[in-house]
């Protein structure tokens, strides 16, 4: 079984191939990764034929993809999703969803409670708490920092980029928060590790996990405008009416004892 995985839902993009045989275990034919959170795009499709060239692989020969679904910033998450389910539907391979949080928990191999908490701008992070790295106790959410560790212990270490950009809430003294950001080898060895029956995280359709609505919005229907109702044409002016004929005068009343 070989395994294409990638993930950008974060400022990493990052691709991995897999493979997995039975009584072999799980190898690793070629990774590569890169951090811009502006070039998704421009990045994700040459480190997919990067990787399948150094693997000596065609797309042809893949078993199954796993894509990171976030939670992320929509830009970014949508580029991964996107490309994976146009390459699953011309391929004819299935398209698993990998939750990035979990991706991050997984490639610490963390045995104790540990949260993980990763960028989500707007001075919040995405966040999920576990109880070791392959059972997460908690939905994804999205919040200040200050909720991570809100109900549970004061001491509760946290990793990822969440746990870096917001030392004076999430740090833990002695505590290192790495990983910061989700690579595909994690996300290749864990799909890898549940598609051939092991236990860990589990695979999700690929759907994005948004958690709150995108900055940019489509613009809605144009406003009706009602058009001006043009002026009425001015009335044109009455004509004139004729002068009224004088009224013959009539002759004066001679005083009283004037002679006619």
């Amino acid at each position: 079984m070989l395994v294409l995985a990638f993930d950008t839902a974060t400022a990493a993009v990052t691709v991995a191939l897999y493979e997995w045989s039975p009584g072999e275990g799980i190898v690793g034919r070629a990774a590569t990764e890169a951090v811009d959170p502006r070039r998704h795009t421009e990045l994700l499709t040459p480190s997919i034929a990067a990787v399948l060239a150094e693997a000596g692989a065609a797309p042809e020969d893949l078993s199954a993809l796993a894509v990171g679904v976030g939670p992320g910033p929509y830009t970014g998450l949508r580029v991964g999703l996107v490309t994976a389910r146009a390459m699953g539907e011309a391929l004819r391979v299935p398209v698993h969803g990998v939750c990035t949080l979990d991706v991050i928990a997984w490639a610490s191999g963390r045995m104790t409670p540990f949260a993980v908490a990763t960028d989500a701008r707007r001075k919040e992070v995405y966040w999920a708490r576990y109880d070791s790295a392959g059972l997460r106790t908690t939905e994804p959410a999205v919040g200040p920092a200050t909720d991570v560790r809100e109900g549970g212990p004061d001491d509760l270490p946290v990793i990822g980029e969440g746990a870096a950009l917001y030392p004076d809430v999430l740090g833990t003294p002695g505590q290192d928060p790495t990983p910061l950001l989700p690579t595909a080898t994690a996300l290749a060895e864990l799909a890898v590790t549940r598609l051939s029956g092991g236990v860990g995280p589990g695979l999700l359709p690929p759907e994005p996990l948004y958690l709150r609505r995108p900055d940019a919005k489509e613009p809605g229907p144009r406003k009706k405008v009602t058009p001006a109702t043009p002026p009425s044409p001015a009335s044109p002016p009455s004509p004139a009416s004729p002068p009224s004929p004088a009224s013959p005068t009539s002759p004066a009343t001679p005083p009283s004892g004037a002679r006619p």
